[in-house]
């Protein structure tokens, strides 16, 4: 979703993507003749994960998401930008730790599908990458709130409030509290509470709504993976049964 998402922007040509290319001195006629190829290939990589998902593909994806996040403060934006897209590289990373990164190159090219049989040290390493994702989507999109981001604002105003820079400020508040219970105690029903808030909100930016929305899938994702990864019945959370054997002459 995130990795289609974003390349339907490229296929578009988002105009605004014309800031990020000229960090490379990459002028805007360029941009807008590189957009659609570069769209076109985080497509062909979303769908190739998709349906055959490789070592090789899923670091791709982490570079590529951390690339194209860390532009953001780079062309003059708040650098809330490049943490509000956890979710971006941060799925495809939990993804890689589930599986072993081979020495051999052409091991790489061969489809992973994670087994059932996960230790318990890489259960806690899963958990604690899902909760720093989720911690920093949702800090970032706090902080975006608190600095009055133009969009959200939109959103809002959408929305039929008035007093848009309070709103802006209480959401980010509670985005910024929901984000520190996250990081050192998440729970189950809390992680719903966020889950279903990211799904909404993300439906009421004023442009291309379907695309963000596609776009943000990551951050749908890290939230229900540290759901099911907090369940009793995980090997995590599975408490230790100890069996006593009382002899007696």
């Amino acid at each position: 979703m995130c990795f289609i998402g974003h390349g339907a922007f490229g296929i578009i040509t988002k105009g605004i993507w014309c800031n990020y290319f000229a960090i490379f001195g990459i002028s805007h006629q360029l941009a807008y003749q590189l957009m659609p190829i570069l769209g076109s290939l985080d497509i062909l990589m979303g769908i190739s994960l998709l349906f055959y998902p490789t070592k090789i593909v899923i670091i791709w994806l982490v570079v590529w998401g951390l690339i194209t996040a860390a532009l953001r403060p780079l062309s003059g934006e708040p650098f809330a930008e490049f943490i509000e897209r956890a979710g971006n590289y941060g799925a495809p990373m939990t993804l890689l730790i589930l599986n072993i990164p081979s020495k051999r190159i052409w091991l790489r090219l061969r489809p992973v599908y994670s087994s059932y049989n996960i230790s318990e040290r890489r259960l806690k390493q899963i958990r604690l990458c899902l909760q720093f994702i989720v911690f920093l989507l949702l800090a970032g999109h706090g902080w975006l709130n608190i600095i009055g981001k133009r969009s959200l604002l939109d959103q809002y105003v959408s929305l039929g409030f008035h007093d848009v820079n309070l709103v802006a400020k209480v959401v980010g508040v509670i985005e910024l509290v929901m984000a520190v219970f996250t990081m050192i105690t998440p729970v189950k029903s809390l992680l719903l509470i966020v889950l279903f808030w990211k799904i909404c909100s993300e439906l009421f930016y004023p442009h291309f709504r379907l695309f963000e929305w596609i776009e943000r899938g990551g951050s749908y994702g890290v939230i229900l993976a540290l759901f099911f990864i907090m369940m009793p019945n995980t090997p995590f959370n599975k408490k230790k049964e100890y069996k006593i054997r009382i002899v007696t002459d």
